[in-house]
Order: C-alpha cells, then structure tokens, then sequence
C-alpha cells in the first residue's frame, strides 16, 4: 500500500484533511501543533472502473484500492534544527512515498496562522527550506562518511562520493533532488538515505467553503513553476460531510449541494496515482471483485506478486482481459467465446485497466 504524508505549516489544516481523506476524526484545534504523534488512516480509492466491474458479480465482495494517509505535525522555520520538534515530524517524511504540501488559503482570525499573516509563497518555501535542509545535513553526514571509504581506492564508494558532492551543490543552492533527473541507478544509490526532496511533491489548496481564491490561484502558479501538480479542496467543507454522511451515496448527495461533483478523497486519488506513476489492474477471482495499484512498468509475475508471493514464484502465464470489453460481454465467458483474452506471458506489462486471471505451476 502506498502512503502520503501531509505536510505544511501549523494551522495549514493537515488534520482536516486527514480527516476528510480518511474520516478518522483526527483532533482539530485553532493553535499550532495540536498534532505532536503522527496519526495514520487508510482511505478506499473511489474507482467507478470498479463500481462498474463489481456490477457483473454482485454477488461477490467489493474490494477497492486503498492508500494509506500520514497526518505529520506542522514545520515550523528552523524545523531542521529541531525547532517546534522538528528532527520528530521531519523524520515521519521518510516513511511515505509522497508528500502532500498542505497549504493554508483561508484567511481565518480565529485560527492564528504561524507568521502572524497568510502569504502563500512564504509559506510554501519556509516548508521546503526546512526539507533542503534536512536533507543537505544527511548527505554531508554521508559524505564524511564515504570519503574515507573513497580514499581506500573503492570503485563503488567513489562513484557514491562523486554523486553526493553533485547533490550537496544542488540542494545547497536550494534545488530538490527530484529536480534534478536522476538515473533509477542513482536513485537506488540514495535509498538507505531517503532524502525528503527526492519524493515527489502535490500541492493542495486548502480553502474556505467558498473554494477556488486568489491564494489557492497562488498555490497554482507556484506548482506550474515547479512542474508539479495541485488540487483544490475545501478541507472543512469536506472534513465535516464525510463525518456526517453514511456511507459513499450520501456524501456525494452532500457534496453535489456545495457544487462539488466528487470527494476530495477522488480527487486526490487520482492525482495520487499520477503523481506516484501507478496504474490500476482487477481481479475477480474467488470470493472478491478487487482493485490492485502497481507502478507503471509492472510485469505480470510481480503485478501476480502483489496478490500472493506464489503467482510471481509459480507464474505460468495470464489471462488478460480489457476492462471495457469485459463490460461490454457481459461475462468473461462470451468474452473468451469472442476471442479476446488474450494469453500473457512474464514480459507482459500490466496496462491500467487490465482484469487478469494467473495461472500458476
């Protein structure tokens, strides 16, 4: 399961989305650092694919994607220092996969904002200066580790040396790591790392109930800057009808009152995905109609592998079906009397929206 952890300033409104994404009912309060342990929470993926997949079998248990979401306590400047607990919070990041930038665009004179004024850019860099920072101080720890490795004559601890010293220049001078296009060979280098600026980034607006302003417009822009991506959600708003509403029908009938067309769970699922280089494969075998993320790129033995470690040990072969065509058949039975499954073997690449039945030794 892939997770994201909420970052940004106190007061930025992490909790609240937290508890929109999840519905966990996180503790909110008008002062910072209300949230000093990290709270955890694994949201289900709204997936109409699977909705609609489900509708063939409606007999057998729905079982959606899920993510899980990282509530982390708010950075303040100076966080890398271990100002306000920083060394804590910044430690959490290295455990998620992505980092959700939560950034305040309501102005609010109840909730008391950390600087004392709401100003978007401002706000966005003392979070990430904070992350260059951190990040900077591991890789010159590394580094005077390394060198004296490097000094002995080793071939591998040179090419790690030569690779620090380019990403020490780089974050010096205030560029993230994912910024500077990595090869997969170097990145593997910087694993036991886990640099907090080389996980990828998605921005989110958090608004008032009116939505989209000129700070969220703000958020935009910087985002376009950074070729990064951005959403838009009304996180009190959507905090509260998840807590009032039973069940996914109802929150949408909610939401729909507000003009909103989808969640803010969707929404960021979707963005989520793209943004982590995921696609979706089915399953519907046995018992459960069930949705499986994987990375782009994913074999069919290690796509067989998230399911059970004996469909990648034992792969034979799959059986892949399109989705819609499946849709479209009625049953995977007037589907293969079509003569359109087709017979997969270990160097298939799973395609987002793939229904695939392995078959195993």
């Amino acid at each position: 399961m892939k997770s994201l952890g909420l970052v940004g300033l106190p007061n930025a409104g992490k909790s609240t989305i937290f508890n929109a994404l999840t519905s966990a009912g996180a503790k909110v309060e008008a002062y910072p650092f209300c949230t000093i342990d990290p709270h955890h929470g694994v949201a289900p993926v709204p997936d109409p694919r699977l909705d609609r997949l489900h509708s063939l079998f409606p007999d057998k248990k729905k079982v959606p994607a899920t993510i899980e979401v990282v509530d982390i306590a708010g950075l303040v400047k100076g966080a890398a220092q271990g100002e306000g607990l920083g060394n804590q919070f910044l430690s959490e990041i290295r455990g998620v996969d992505a980092i959700l930038h939560v950034v305040r665009c309501f102005e609010d004179p109840d909730v008391a904002h950390p600087t004392g004024t709401l100003d978007v850019r401002r706000d966005i860099e003392i979070v990430e200066t904070e992350l260059l920072l951190k990040d900077l101080e591991t890789l010159e720890r590394r580094r005077a580790h390394i060198k004296k490795l490097a000094q002995t004559g080793d071939k591998e601890a040179r090419k790690e040396l030569e690779l620090l010293e380019r990403l020490i220049q780089a974050v010096g001078a205030g560029t993230p790591i994912r910024a500077l296009g990595l090869s997969v060979d170097e990145l593997s280098r910087l694993k036991d790392l886990s640099p907090l600026t080389a996980k990828p980034v998605l921005y989110v607006a958090n608004t008032g109930d009116e939505g989209e302003n000129e700070h969220s417009r703000a958020v935009a822009e910087v985002a376009r800057e950074r070729g990064a991506g951005w959403v838009v959600i009304r996180g009190r708003l959507e905090a509260e009808v998840a807590e009032a509403a039973e069940g996914e029908e109802e929150r949408r009938a909610f939401l729909s009152e507000w003009g909103l067309a989808e969640s803010a769970l969707a929404r960021l699922a979707r963005a989520a995905y793209e943004l982590l280089d995921l696609v979706t494969f089915y399953t519907f075998e046995g018992p459960e109609v069930r949705a499986w993320p994987v990375r782009k790129g994913t074999t069919a033995p290690e796509a067989g592998g998230v399911i059970h470690s004996d469909f990648r040990d034992r792969f034979v072969l799959a059986e892949v079906m399109d989705l819609e065509e499946l849709l479209a058949a009625g049953s995977d039975k007037v589907l293969r009397e079509q003569g359109k499954i087709t017979r997969a073997g270990r160097d298939y690449l799973v395609r987002d929206g793939d229904v695939i039945h392995f078959i195993c030794a």
